[in-house]
Parts: structure tokens; C-alpha cells; sequence
């Protein structure tokens, strides 16, 4: 009989371990990889939202800076990191490029990492240096064409938003901007500030506080419509080249195999932070939405990322090793 009961104990034990667990998450430290350099738009995101979620939890965050390779050097470390909730990607648009634009990744985003939910979205913005002599976008190509590669474009890396967005802004525009490759949106910033890159496409979120700061000009947006936060600088697709749009945004992702139970908490921290008022401010501000969704709406909306990068890649033809 004290044997049954015994055994009977056990099997409760292990029939509830898995929601006390899920219950107490997090129990200790998150680590938060973001796979680009401090200061950019996706570092932004990352420390504006895990205060929140480290003040409500009462557990710290450690936001982990891993920037190179397009991105895919803080991906790889996070799917390759123990499926326990407590290693998190902020993955970006350029997660989705990858999977088309590399030759040989060490990851797949669709297999080796599991979607928590989307964080933000929002167009991105042409900028230039104040004296930079086209103050428009029908300037810039009229300017372009004129000195055929003799304008350059800097880019947060290659395959990011900010670089595909200017290939595709040539190829619509039938101009040849030269592309200049940086280890992240701040320092690519910085050299676009001080006149040594022509112009820039990058997010709202990081450049528009530059642009309020007469360091830089605005000289059109990525959406199909104006944003609210600079109803003053027109669309792209308004100023000279019609049809084109581009978005970019952030994510939460996990390694695959993290139980699902330990998603749906992180999911939850997430959604309370992202409804704070001081958080959705802060974004809508630069022109950024918080976009929070279900781990299952984020996977479908990540497979139509991956999906239609997957077609711009192809018929640009850029391909990295």
C-alpha cells in the first residue's frame, strides 16, 4: 500500500511539474540577443520593452549585443542555445531575407527557432546628410542618373531591410547607387551625419529623432501612406516612384523545442508590456506600431515574410556566401 501511494505521488508530481514551472518563468535572468549593435532601431525595441518586462517579472534582462553577418550570428547563437525560454532572439525583416540571400546558414528561422510574437512595424525613411544636394526623392534620381554609381547608400548590413529596400528602389527607379555595408544601423547613421555616405533607407524608430534634430533630412518614407509621426515627408511611392513600399519589423523567437507552455508566459509578459502606455508611445513616436500577435499568427506572418523576400531575392539576383 505505501508502495502505491508512493507511486501514485510520483505520478502527480510529474503531472503538475510542467504549470508550476511554466507558472514561475521567468525564475531567473533572460538573456535577450540582439543581433545588431547598440543604438540601432532593433536595440531600441529590445530595451524599451524588457524594462517593462523585467520590472513586472522582478527578474533581470540582459540585452546581449551580437552583431554581424547580416544578422545571423545573434540567430545562429540563439537556435543553437538550450530550448528553456531564457535565451531569446529579437529577430528582424532581415531574418526573412536570409533564408534566400545566404548560400550556407548554420540556422533555418522556420525550423530551428519557434515565433513568440512580432513586436513592432513600420515603414522606413530615406534620409540624407542637410546639404546634401537632392531634397527630394525625384531629385535623387534625376541626381543619380546623372553620375551613374556615382551616389552610395549605406545599409545596417547586407540582406537587411535597409539595403534590399535601396536595391529595390534602383532597380524600380533604373538607377545603380553603390551599397556601403555597416555592422549595424548607428554607426551607418553616423556616417551618413557626416557627409562620407550619400544617403540612407532606415527606420523611422532610429533616424527620425535625427531628422527632428536638423542632422539629418527626410526625403521620403516606405509606406503606402504617410506616417503619423512625420505627416510632412512623403511617400516614396507619391514623390516619383509609384508602387513602391517596404516595411520592416521585430520579433520574438525562441529555439525550437522550448515548451509550449514557456511560450505562452513569454507571450504574456510581452502583450502586458506592449499595451503600457510609456512602451506604445515610445514607439508610435518614431513611427514604429506595436504590433503584438500570438506565437501562431506570428509563425503564419513570418512564412509570408520568408516567402516573399524570397521571390524580391530571386528576381534581384544578390546573392552572399
Amino acid at each position: 500500500m505505501k508502495l502505491k501511494n508512493a507511486f501514485l505521488t510520483s505520478v502527480m508530481a510529474l503531472l503538475f511539474a510542467g504549470p508550476i514551472l511554466a507558472q514561475s518563468f521567468p525564475a531567473k535572468p533572460v538573456r535577450v540577443v540582439v543581433p545588431y549593435p547598440p543604438g540601432g532601431p532593433t536595440d531600441i525595441v529590445a530595451r524599451v520593452l524588457f524594462q517593462q518586462v523585467a520590472e513586472a517579472t522582478g527578474q533581470q534582462v540582459l540585452i546581449d549585443n551580437r552583431a554581424g553577418a547580416g544578422g545571423n550570428i545573434g540567430a545562429e547563437l540563439v537556435a543553437k542555445s538550450p530550448p528553456d525560454g531564457y535565451t531569446v532572439l529579437i529577430g528582424t525583416t532581415a531574418h526573412a531575407i536570409n533564408m534566400s540571400l545566404f548560400k550556407n546558414l548554420n540556422y533555418d528561422i522556420q525550423k530551428d527557432l519557434i515565433p513568440v510574437s512580432l513586436l513592432t512595424q513600420g515603414p522606413l525613411v530615406l534620409v540624407a546628410h542637410p546639404q546634401f544636394p537632392a531634397s527630394s526623392v525625384k531629385e535623387v534620381i534625376e541626381l543619380a542618373k546623372t553620375k551613374p554609381g556615382g551616389l552610395n547608400f549605406a545599409s545596417s548590413g547586407n540582406g537587411q531591410s535597409t539595403h534590399l529596400s535601396a536595391e529595390l528602389f534602383n532597380t524600380m527607379a533604373g538607377i545603380k547607387m553603390a551599397h556601403v555595408p555597416y555592422k549595424g544601423s548607428a554607426p551607418a547613421l553616423t556616417d551618413v551625419m557626416s557627409g562620407q555616405v550619400d544617403v540612407m533607407f532606415d527606420t523611422t524608430l532610429s533616424a527620425m529623432p535625427f531628422v527632428k534634430a536638423g542632422k539629418l533630412k527626410a526625403l521620403g518614407l516606405t509606406s503606402a501612406v504617410r506616417s503619423p509621426a512625420a505627416p510632412d515627408v512623403p511617400t516614396i511611392a507619391e514623390s516619383g516612384l509609384p508602387g513602391y513600399e517596404v516595411f520592416a519589423w521585430n520579433g520574438v523567437l525562441v529555439p525550437a523545442g522550448t515548451p509550449k507552455a514557456i511560450i505562452q508566459q513569454l507571450n504574456d509578459h510581452i502583450r502586458k508590456a506592449m499595451l503600457l502606455p510609456q512602451v506604445k508611445d515610445k514607439f508610435s513616436a518614431q513611427g514604429f506600431a506595436a504590433s503584438w500577435n500570438s506565437p501562431e499568427s506570428f509563425g503564419v506572418f513570418l512564412k509570408t515574410e520568408v516567402d516573399k523576400w524570397g521571390r524580391t531575392v530571386k528576381a534581384s539576383g544578390a546573392t552572399l556566401d
